[in-house]
């Protein structure tokens, strides 16, 4: 039996840092996807194993069932009752991990390896399993990449479970009920958890459910999208310092506290402009056209009020000046200092233009994607079909 799951990444379209602060956020996901893909042994397998294959970082890793049990057997509760790994088990996860010997170059996805030993432990049990993972996101980049992988893998261990209603004899990719989505959603939390310690659950919500969610103060809003999105992703290839970031802001606030909160107002209403914006109805190409040069609009503003809380970077500077010359706008997706830009791509725009600009971004040394924006979240392949 093997099942294969896929959930996409996120981008921030709007608010962020100063969602921190009080102010409306809204995020997105993206159409570039994390794949795991699951598969039971057949009962006349002998291998009594769990394996773990990060393709795309060439790692893999490998523990005999009755050793996870040993160790994790003692906190493992129901299926349907996600619940937070305690310190302990943490702590013996940690053991496990470093059995496996990760490079020193690689070891910050430890984190990410403990998440999936609770996952497997707590949705499948101690059962000999054949885990490999592929993605199309790069890390640590702010796109999700950690959230996606914690959904693909949570949906492929549910549905193989039994514990979600899914037609195994259906073929092609299908979404998870509305109902389990709840429970996929809430399982993926805890694995984002064990890899962040208190992440805000955003990321693994718009990986889960797809289109876009508004949120502010801890409460999330699922909306949809009536504008067909269409971003050119930038990875800058600088890593970021997310927590630093957050202080700083933290930080410029205390030394100009009357500034700053006028920013982050402003920040909040354009935010709130932008989820109107993008669920009001397009009925043509001339109304798209109108909206999108709104949302442009929206996104300039919002670009520099980043720049007025101190998280651009020159290497964002840079792709903002290389996207103006061709008359686009960008900005900054995430925690800034680095990391990914977004750059609208109007729905008329010639293809010519935007492998020009591709071409002199990655003469920088920066790496390019495109992405629909808003698509679908989570879902589920049985067999070999695609």
């Amino acid at each position: 039996m093997e099942v294969k799951a896929r959930a996409p990444g996120k981008i921030i379209l709007a608010g962020e840092h100063a969602v921190v602060h009080g102010s409306t956020a809204v995020a997105a996901s993206v159409d570039l996807y994390t794949t795991a893909s699951v598969r039971l042994p057949s009962s006349s397998d002998k291998d009594d194993t769990v394996k773990l294959q990060m393709k795309d970082l060439a790692l893999e890793f490998l523990w005999p069932t009755s050793r996870i049990k040993e160790a994790l057997g003692g906190f493992v509760g129901s299926i349907s009752t996600p619940t937070p790994c305690p310190a302990d088990c943490l702590k013996l996860m940690a053991s496990l991990v470093e059995d496996q010997n990760i490079p020193e170059a690689k070891i910050e996805l430890a984190s990410g390896v403990s998440a999936f030993l609770w996952l497997y432990s707590s949705i499948l049990g101690f059962v000999p399993v054949d885990v490999t993972i592929t993605s199309e996101l790069p890390l640590g980049s702010g796109l999700g990449s950690s959230a996606a992988f914690c959904v693909a893998l949570s949906a492929a261990l549910l549905a193989l479970s039994g514990s979600v209603d899914v037609d195994r004899e259906r073929r092609g990719w299908m979404a998870y009920k509305e109902d389990d989505l709840v429970l996929l959603n809430k399982w993926a939390f805890e694995g984002e958890k064990i890899i962040h310690g208190k992440p805000s659950g955003i990321d693994n919500t718009v990986s889960t459910y797809g289109s876009m969610i508004k949120f502010r103060s801890g409460n999330l809003t699922l909306i949809k999208s009536n504008m067909p999105l269409k971003m050119l992703i930038t990875n800058t290839k600088v890593g970021r310092n997310t927590k630093a970031l957050v202080a700083g802001v933290a930080e410029r606030t205390i030394r100009h506290p009357d500034a700053m909160n006028s920013v982050f107002k402003a920040v909040d209403s354009v935010s709130k402009e932008v989820s109107i914006l993008i669920q009001s109805l397009v009925d043509d190409d001339v109304s798209l056209t109108a909206n999108e040069e709104k949302l442009a609009e929206l996104m300039e503003m919002n670009q520099g009020l980043l720049q007025s809380m101190g998280v651009s970077h020159a290497t964002i500077e840079t792709v903002l000046r290389t996207t103006l010359k061709y008359k686009l706008v960008s900005k900054l997706t995430g925690a800034g200092g680095g990391g990914c830009v977004l750059t609208l791509l109007p729905n008329l725009l010639s293809e010519i233009v935007v492998d020009k600009v591709i071409a002199e971004l990655e003469l920088c040394g920066f790496e390019c994607f495109i992405a629909g924006i808003g698509g679908r979240g989570a879902e589920i392949l049985f067999g070999d079909s695609s």
